[in-house]
C-alpha cells in the first residue's frame, strides 16, 4: 500500500472512490440520485485540480497496486488559530476494515502539522455511524453539531476537534463586546469558511446556551447576516461564506 499526494492522474480514481464510499456510508439515509449530484458537484475535474494546485490543501490518495483505493482531503485555514479541516476521509468498501483509514489520517495530520496547525477538525453526518466511531477511536472529540438540509430531509452533522501536540479537549472561546456595550462569547472553535475569512459562532453565554450570531474574521465585524437559505454576508466588508459538504446551495 502507497500513499502519496493526490496527482491529476488521479482524478477520475478519486471520484470513484467517493461514488462508492458514500453510496456505502450514507445508502441506507440517502437516495442514490442524491449521492450521485454530490459527487458530480464536489469531484468535478475544475474543482479537483484547483485543490491539487492549492498549497493550502493536503490531498492524499492510498494506491494498492496501481488502484487507487482510498483519499483524504484536508484544508489549512487561518483563524485565530492555525486549523486544518478534514473536508472528506474515503475508503473503498472493499478495503475497510485493514486500518487504511488510520494510515490516512496519520498521514494527513503530519501533514497539517508540517503547515503549523494547532487544532484539526472533522465532520461527519450522525447517519453515518462507522465515521462517527472512527472520530471518537482517533482521540477526536465530539465538539458540537448543526442541522443541514439534504435532499429536502434534515440530517445532523457532528463536529469533531483534535489537538494533535497536546491532546485532550481545549474549550475555546473568547470575550467580545458588541457596539452597543453587552459582552458575548467567540466560539474559536466553531466556524464556517469564508470568502475573504472564516466566520465564528457567537453566543450570549460562556455555556454557550444562547446563540448571538456570527463574527466576520475578516473585519472582526459583527453586522453579519443571514438569510433563509443559510447564506451568510457580513455587510461591512461583503466577506461571503462558502458552501461546503452538505450545504443545500450544492444539492
Amino acid at each position: 500500500m502507497d500513499i502519496r499526494e493526490a496527482r491529476a492522474e488521479d482524478i477520475e480514481g478519486i471520484r470513484t472512490v467517493a461514488h462508492h464510499s458514500l453510496a456505502a456510508s450514507y445508502g441506507h439515509a440517502l437516495e442514490d440520485d442524491i449521492i450521485a449530484q454530490a459527487v458530480e458537484r464536489w469531484y468535478d475535474e475544475e474543482t479537483l485540480v484547483d485543490d491539487l494546485d492549492d498549497s493550502n490543501t493536503e490531498f492524499l490518495v492510498a494506491v494498492d497496486d496501481d488502484r487507487l483505493v482510498g483519499f483524504a482531503q484536508s484544508y489549512v485555514v487561518e483563524r485565530r488559530e492555525t486549523v486544518g479541516e478534514i473536508d472528506w476521509l474515503h475508503v473503498e468498501p472493499d478495503s475497510r476494515g485493514i486500518g487504511l483509514g488510520d494510515e490516512l489520517l496519520a498521514a494527513l495530520e503530519q501533514r497539517l502539522l508540517d503547515h503549523g496547525v494547532t487544532r484539526i477538525e472533522g465532520r461527519v453526518l450522525a447517519a453515518n455511524e462507522a465515521g462517527t466511531d472512527f472520530y471518537e477511536n482517533e482521540d477526536f472529540e465530539a465538539i458540537g453539531e448543526r442541522t443541514v438540509e439534504i435532499g429536502g430531509e434534515p440530517f445532523v452533522e457532528k463536529l469533531y476537534s483534535k489537538f494533535p501536540e497536546t491532546g485532550g479537549r481545549q474549550v475555546l472561546s473568547e470575550a467580545a463586546t458588541l457596539p452597543d456595550g453587552r459582552q458575548v462569547y467567540v466560539a474559536l472553535d466553531e466556524s464556517v469558511r469564508g470568502s475573504n475569512g472564516p466566520f465564528y459562532s457567537v453566543y450570549l453565554d460562556r455555556d454557550r446556551t444562547e446563540r448571538y450570531g456570527y463574527l466576520c474574521g475578516n473585519c472582526d465585524g459583527f453586522a453579519v447576516s443571514m438569510d433563509t437559505m443559510g447564506r451568510v454576508v457580513c455587510e461591512d466588508c461583503e466577506n461571503r461564506r462558502k458552501p461546503t459538504r452538505w450545504d443545500a446551495s450544492y444539492l
